[in-house]
């Protein structure tokens, strides 16, 4: 950002939003400090509210993570003829507002600024314990042999998931399973370890860069079923 700032001459602006939201609902304030790293505060008219994962329903305190909800004038009124997935999504509350849930999980600082943690779909749950990749992600990019991380969720009888880190390594680096796993129990709490961790030449990406984690979980269900 810094860098972009020095070039270009204009700040660079951080936001947040989707195609329900049509599709802003936040960004960074321009006449007032900002934290690079965050979406910055909702727009004018726009409610926010960070709920617990499990059912929704309870607003999580400040600092801890949840998942983010949007009220305003710009949320959808719902998929079209999709009934039962707008439900979902679009929720009352105990005064009759309607609430978008995203399926984002954020965290709000005392500042009113909000951070996006990770999606609700990539969440993996260890033995009752939510597990964000992103975290997990964090740790195995400050190794020197890491080029690209995805970490997902691998279904086990005993655990209910593992954690299951995808790597792709830097061109002439070289690295083993075991080193990644040593490395990453040096700074993460053991159920966060990866148990399993796959070396691949590459990771499956979106035509924009992402990393394609429904592909990581689709392969893997297909070589655990034996499907091609």
């Amino acid at each position: 950002m810094e860098e972009f700032e020095r070039r270009i001459g204009r700040p660079l602006v951080e936001g947040y939003g989707l195609s329900e939201t049509s599709p802003v609902t936040h960004s960074t304030p321009q006449l007032a400090r900002r934290k690079p790293g965050s979406i910055g505060l909702p727009f004018p008219d726009t409610d926010m509210k960070i709920v617990d994962v499990e059912t929704g329903t309870s607003e999580m305190p400040v600092g801890e993570a949840g998942e983010l909800c949007i009220a305003g004038p710009q949320v959808m009124k719902g998929y079209w003829n999709k009934p039962d997935e707008s439900a979902q999504v679009l929720r009352l509350d105990a005064d009759g507002r309607r609430w978008f849930h995203t399926g984002d999980i954020a965290v709000v600082d005392d500042d009113g600024f909000t951070s996006i943690v990770q999606r609700k779909k990539d969440m993996i749950i260890v033995d009752g314990f939510n597990v964000y990749p992103s975290e997990v992600e964090a740790v195995l990019y400050t190794h020197p042999a890491v080029r690209l991380a995805a970490v997902i969720g691998i279904p086990d009888r005993y655990h209910g998931e593992t954690v299951r880190a995808c790597l792709a390594l830097k061109a002439g680096a070289t690295a083993t399973a075991e080193e990644i796993v040593a490395f990453c129990r040096a700074s993460l709490t053991e159920y966060k370890v990866p148990r399993s961790v796959e070396l691949r030449d590459t990771l499956p990406m979106s035509a924009v860069g992402k990393i394609l984690y429904r592909v990581l979980r689709a392969e893997h269900a297909a070589s655990a079923t034996g499907t091609p």
